[in-house]
């Protein structure tokens, strides 16, 4: 199915199209909605699904996703770069085409999107940062949203980096609406965009520690009265998967 036609299926049956392979599996979930420490009274206790990360896609990606990649790859090879190396792989799913880019590369990619004649994607939209505890060695990712004005197309770029060494170049220089962007997601899942003019915190206080959106942060907080009763602390309550 190419890129397109995830695009009509997506809008005849207003939900997102299934993925069509197996994918890249880095965890397991039990439950949904019950509390997982006893006393589940909601049904679904029982479930077990897997957690999915899409494979990569075969050519053709179908549609533009072909123009766009193979200018890519051969920007990158007039620059003496082997697109294998900067691009980890490529990824079309749920109507999305998704370059993975190694982080060393990424500026130089980001350029070459935004530079070359036949890409001019001029504007990102940002970025946003995710964390996926069981995605071992990579379990940070930041993900950009880039937008051609030229030719009316939308791509992504995902770039990933151990908790241990969560450094990423910034895009800054490159993008300057990007700016505030990166601090965001700074603030929130800790990863630092090396060569960023001011990386400082933009929501949380600047003496906060830890970083409130990854996955293992504490809930913490404390109890609430509300109507006579007392509320536990998030962290005191029944927890639920």
């Amino acid at each position: 199915m190419s890129g397109n036609d995830h695009h009509d299926e997506e809008r005849d049956n207003g939900v997102p199209a299934p993925r069509t392979d197996t994918g890249e599996v880095i965890g397991v979930r039990k439950g949904m909605f019950g509390a997982n420490n006893g006393g589940d009274t909601s049904g679904y206790g029982g479930l077990v699904r897997t957690v999915t990360l899409p494979g990569a896609t075969s050519r053709p990606y179908g549609g533009w996703f072909d123009e766009v990649a193979d200018e890519l790859e051969g920007a990158l090879e007039e620059q003496d770069l082997l697109p294998a190396t900067a691009i980890e792989k490529t990824v079309v799913d749920r109507g999305e085409l998704t370059f993975h880019i190694a982080r060393e590369h990424l500026v130089r990619v980001a350029r070459t999107l935004r530079d070359d004649p036949a890409l001019r994607f001029e504007l990102c939209t940002g970025v946003s940062g995710v964390h996926f505890l069981g995605d071992k060695g990579r379990e940070l990712h930041a993900v950009y949203h880039l937008r051609s004005l030229t030719h009316g197309r939308l791509i992504r770029l995902e770039v990933s980096a151990p908790d241990s060494d969560p450094h990423i170049p910034s895009l800054v220089a490159v993008y300057p609406t990007n700016d505030w962007h990166e601090r965001e997601t700074y603030d929130f899942f800790g990863l630092v965009f090396d060569g960023h003019p001011a990386l400082t915190r933009i929501m949380m206080p600047d003496d906060w520690q830890g970083f409130p959106q990854r996955k293992d942060y504490p809930l913490g907080g404390i109890a609430v009265e509300y109507k006579g009763a007392q509320i536990p602390a998030p962290d005191q309550r029944r927890s639920y998967s």
